[in-house]
């Protein structure tokens, strides 16, 4: 490269407030999808009855794996990577079912439930927000 050469940089794109807020409810996400892994392979362990202990520690590590993904995805979405969009998209959607379960069945999960579905509902209105998309897909494709 000489003294005379100039180098073309793509310009920078700004993350919208809504990307971010969205990355991090995926990151938040991730974190409480994987603590709650930890918690049902750990919870058997110190139990006085042994009973399940084998299912416990396959359903904490489904969970554990489950909540990387999220987790992965909110990193990707914080340094504008397209692909980090559609997983987090999903565990928002994911939230919505895991409401509706909640919600038929009553009792005292009723308001965990439909804070659930209200972190869905934000979580995927913030990430399909066309600020959101503008800012991932700057040329429009």
């Amino acid at each position: 490269m000489t003294a005379n050469a100039t180098v073309t940089a793509r310009p920078a794109v700004v993350r919208p407030w809504t990307l971010t807020v969205g990355a991090c409810f995926s990151l938040a996400q991730g974190v409480v999808i994987a603590a709650y892994g930890i918690f049902v392979m750990v919870g058997p362990l110190s139990a006085t009855a042994k009973t399940g202990v084998g299912m416990a520690e396959y359903a904490g590590s489904i969970l554990l794996l489950m909540g990387l993904l999220p987790l992965a995805a909110g990193r990707a979405l914080l340094k504008l990577q397209k692909w980090g969009r559609s997983p987090a998209v999903m565990i928002d959607t994911l939230c919505l079912a895991v409401t509706w379960f909640t919600v038929q069945n009553g009792g005292a999960q009723l308001a965990l439930g439909i804070a659930i579905g209200v972190a869905g509902l934000v979580g995927v209105a913030l990430l399909l927000h066309p600020r959101t998309t503008a800012a991932l897909w700057p040329s429009g494709r």
